[in-house]
């Protein structure tokens, strides 16, 4: 057979080599044999030729050759383990059939053994046992119980009646020192002599106590176990150890705190944090609720109430160790062994055997009571706040956090134990015990803090971040390489205002009022309008995008309905909730006050750093004009003017919910009409709003004045070099036409002559070229939404600087050149004529107004009377009333041409309606004012809005000073 085997197994081995190449093919061809279908050899010869057919067979002979091989190399791989298989069930069926054998002699010899035990107790009267014969049986017994006793006791721990299983090892030790089996006489026990089979049952019995005590341990700190369960548990640890009630005590309580340091530690993240955090709260309710069942004992003369048993633990104890009348007690085997035959002869001490402890057990103080929970619930605190700070540490938004709170919030309050929780705190703490107030809620408002922290450290860092690319994007590029649309509008306002858009009108304007339209729905018109620019309305929509995010995170955890509502349902939920949740929302909302204010100061402060780098550089520079600076200057200056108007999350965070509507303005116009002497209180937060937009209106304003004092440097330069020049060229270049004028004079006789005089009607070329430039510069950067204390700071530098090259030119011409071209008359009096002009137009009516008359600088005066000592007095005379007419028709004539320079302060007064006969009739009357259009109506809010930016204007500017 093993020949025959090895036969087997080699012949697949010799045969594998010729087969090699048929295999191949078969494998080759395989895939395609299984997508033909060969059960039709009709369809095959209609659809193949001959060869392809004997192709087909050739495959198909291939594959059976394969298939063949592979099944006899399969038989003689597993042939040797089917014959050791066969081999191992023949020798069980032998073993199996001695053990039938055997089991058949055993039952023929005890049957034998029956018949000779009933043939000799046939004797139908037989003498009583003797005394000594009993105490055979009733030792027998006990040997008996003995030997039962371990498995009953591992059946009691295994349905975890660990008391019972306490009453039965208690019991087998009972046995143990009847039957002298313990350490101290076992060695010399006849028992044992005659009962090996003891010594095993004593070994084995010693386990029984370390096991019993770990599993009532392991018990105590659970949670969801009842209370009976709990008290069944300490009394076997009593009973065990054979403590008292004050170290049941302590022991339960250290249990818990294990308890609750386990389910600190569990490494459970995202939505498991919800359920350690509620576990915990009800793992704390459960302790002191149990803590008052078992060890709280009534005092004298108070009822017991049925809804709040208590005393349990002592209850326990005397049903398990007290003595009571016979046929009354509760003996451990009182009902499992009494239907056995030998029950009967088991001595009294074991029938009625009862547990005992060596000492007492009184009840606990109150006192005592109370001072070890009080000691115990300051230890777990600090394992509390540890744990769940750690915990907390894995939440990353307040939306998480509110779940968390709700869901312990929803938990208490489902427990319906407000009557009975009041009771038992009061009871044993003598206070009430707040889980939210005195454990979590300090530790939610940390972990809010750095969360909102964080936030808003982050929307720093992404608003520098962008705010420096986008600076760099305006440095680095040039009008002429510029590809960039937004970039080029950054650098000609004008561009901007006077390019149409698809956004220019909302998609609703045609049926959508103004009034109706949200705060947010800002048109392109509008924003062309306010001269913002499309990088400026970039950064500020990505900064107003992520305050979004970040406030609709943190209103998760505010009370969703109105504040003044929450604030009237608070107390009814003080009664039948289990705590406040909204009772820090104020100090919430002034966490995210604080980063918000926080956050816009860093971006100031960037902002006025980036200002004062470019102020540094620009300073003294003559092609700053032609370069970027003053263009990331400008944007950072329409950014600073644009951001509280673009942002309204920026309001709501520091305003609260009330800052995203109109109402509570429009309330305090009302409340204004009503008593309007009456001081009006300013909340807090509206007044951190003023601040926020003042210190971004001084920011607006710096940078405005970097860009505007660049500009009149320039523009002042070019002025003093066309005044200061002195050939006759130069001179005849920058002249303007005068106007020819009959006057009528009296001669020395008495007798009108009529003279005729020359006048400057116009200003020369250079002052025209300064004011147009200057307008220009102005209308490039949207002069229409720039501040008013930039436009007066503008005009009074201009005025200094026309002044300070006047002061030089008289300078000079007090020095008396060489080959410098002769003062004249008609000179002086164009110079003069251009230098009223000049402070007409430069200065405003507003700052004469304010200090009462029109007065002129000291400077001014100087230069002005330089220019006329250089005319003859009496000329002076005569020219000044027809120069200061020419004087107000040509600024009157200018007014719109000049429009944003000369302001609508300066108003003029209108002419007299009684015209000189001398003037033609075809010529009409000048306009009272410098405005060629009607003014268009202007609203009442709007009104109140310019009257409210000019008095932060204002406090800026006077904070900037």
């Amino acid at each position: 057979m093993a020949a025959g085997r090895a036969g087997r197994g080699r012949r697949p081995e010799v045969a594998s080599w010729a087969t090699d190449g048929p295999n191949m093919a078969a494998a080759a061809a395989s895939p395609a044999l299984k997508r033909l279908d060969l059960r039709d050899p009709a369809a095959l010869f209609e659809t193949h030729g001959a060869e392809e057919i004997r192709g087909l067979e050739r495959q198909v002979r291939a594959e059976i050759e394969h298939k063949k091989e592979e099944l006899r190399q399969m038989v003689g791989e597993r042939y040797r383990d089917l014959i050791e298989a066969a081999d191992t069930i023949g020798q069980m069926r032998r073993c199996a059939e001695g053990l039938v054998d055997a089991v058949k002699a055993t039952d023929q010899y005890c049957a034998r053994l029956r018949q000779a035990g009933s043939a000799a107790s046939r004797p139908p009267r037989r003498p009583q046992p003797q005394p000594s014969q009993e105490k055979f049986y009733s030792m027998a017994a006990q040997i008996k119980l003995l030997l039962e006793v371990p498995e009953k006791i591992w059946s009691a721990m295994e349905a975890s009646q660990y008391l019972h299983a306490t009453q039965l090892y208690l019991l087998c030790c009972h046995l143990h020192s009847l039957l002298q089996l313990d350490s101290a006489s076992s060695r010399y026990s006849p028992i044992l002599s005659r009962f090996p089979i003891l010594i095993r049952q004593v070994a084995a019995a010693s386990h029984f106590r370390s096991a019993i005590l770990h599993e009532s341990k392991m018990l105590l700190k659970g949670q969801a176990m009842s209370d009976q369960a709990v008290a069944d548990a300490l009394c076997s640890i009593m009973l065990l150890e054979e403590s008292s009630p004050r170290q049941a005590l302590t022991d339960f309580l250290l249990a818990r705190k294990t308890a609750i340091q386990k389910l600190l530690n569990q490494p459970y993240h995202g939505a498991g944090i919800k359920a350690q955090i509620c576990s915990l709260v009800e793992l704390l309710a459960t302790t002191l609720n149990q803590a008052y069942a078992l060890f709280y004992t009534l005092p004298e003369g108070l009822l017991p109430d049925p809804s709040l048993p208590c005393g349990l633990l002592f209850s326990t104890l005397e049903t398990i160790t007290g003595q009571h009348p016979t046929g009354k007690g509760i003996g451990v085997l009182q009902e499992e062994m009494k239907l056995c035959s030998w029950f009967k002869y088991l001595p009294a001490s074991i029938v009625e055997f009862q547990p005992a402890l060596r000492t007492l057990a009184h009840p606990i103080s109150q006192q005592y009571l109370k001072d070890t929970l009080q000691k115990w619930i300051h230890m777990c605190n600090e394992d509390i706040k540890n744990g769940i700070t750690n915990l907390l540490m894995y939440v990353k938004s307040m939306k998480g956090l509110a779940g968390i709170r709700d869901a312990m919030w929803e938990l208490l309050a489902n427990k319906s134990t407000s009557h009975s929780w009041d009771v038992v705190c009061c009871r044993l703490l003598e206070k009430p015990l707040l889980f939210w107030e005195d454990l979590m809620q300090q530790l939610f408002l940390d972990r809010l803090q750095t969360l909102t922290k964080e936030g808003f450290d982050s929307i720093s860092t992404s608003s520098k971040e962008l705010l420096i690319s986008a600076l760099q994007e305006l440095g680095s590029s040039t009008s002429n390489t510029a590809a960039n649309k937004h970039i080029h509008f950054e650098q000609n306002m004008s561009l901007f205002l006077w390019s149409e858009s698809a956004n220019d009108l909302p998609s609703d304007a045609a049926w959508v009022s103004v009034a109706n339209r949200g705060h947010c729905a800002g048109s392109g018109l509008s924003m062309k309008a306010q001269a913002v620019s499309p990088c400026v309305q970039n950064f500020c929509s990505a900064l107003d995008s992520k305050l979004k995010v970040k406030l609709d995170d943190l209103l998760t955890y505010l009370p969703s309905g109105d504040t003044s509502l929450s604030k009237d349902v608070t107390p009814m939920q003080a009664k039948n909730c289990a705590f406040d949740r909204y009772a820090d929302a104020g100090t919430v909302q002034e966490m995210l006050r604080t980063h918000s204010v926080a956050c816009i100061k860093h971006i100031t402060d960037c902002i006025r750093a980036e200002l004062q780098s470019i102020e540094e550089v620009v300073q003294g520079q003559q092609d700053a004009l032609d370069g970027g600076n003053l263009h990331m200057v400008l944007f950072m200056a329409r950014l600073c003017q644009s951001l509280a108007e673009l942002c309204p999350h920026l309001k709501q965070c520091i305003l609260g919910k009330s800052g995203s509507s109109e109402k509570p303005a429009r309330d305090s116009r009302a409340l204004k009409k009503q008593g309007k002497g009456k001081a009006q209180e300013v909340l807090p937060m509206q007044a951190q709003w003023q601040e926020v937009k003042e210190l971004l209106l001084r920011q607006s304003v710096m940078g405005y004045r970097v860009w505007s004092s660049a500009v009149v440097k320039v523009l002042a330069h070019g002025f003093a070099q066309s005044l200061l020049l002195h050939d006759a060229g130069s001179i005849l270049a920058t002249a303007t036409s005068w106007d020819e004028l009959e006057i009528q004079e009296e001669a020395e006789s008495g007798s009108s002559i009529m003279s005729k005089i020359r006048l400057p009607i116009q200003p020369s070329w250079y002052v025209q070229s300064f004011l147009f430039s200057l307008c220009q510069e102005i209308n490039r950067v949207g002069g229409h939404a720039l501040p008013k204390v930039t436009l007066q700071e503008m005009l009074k530098s201009c005025m200094v600087q026309v002044v300070a090259a006047y002061e030089k030119l008289s300078e000079e011409k007090q020095m008396k050149k060489e080959g410098a071209f002769p003062m004249t008359q008609n000179r002086a009096l164009q110079l003069l004529y251009d230098l009223r002009y000049l402070n007409t137009v430069l200065t405003t009516r507003g700052e004469e107004v304010k200090s009462g008359r029109s007065k002129q600088d000291s400077r001014i005066e100087k230069v002005t009377d330089d220019l006329e000592a250089l005319i003859d007095p009496f000329d002076l005379d005569v020219f000044t009333p027809h120069l200061n007419s020419n004087l107000n028709r040509l600024v009157q004539r200018t007014s719109v041409l000049f429009g944003l320079v000369t302001g609508t302060e300066n108003q003029f007064t209108p002419r007299s309606s009684t015209f000189n006969s001398q003037e033609p009739h075809n010529i009409l009357p000048l306009a009272s004012s410098q405005i060629r259009f009607g003014l268009l109506p202007l609203s009442m809010t709007s009104t109140r809005k310019a009257r409210s930016t000019r008095s932060i204007e204002s406090k800026a500017q006077a904070a900037i000073h």
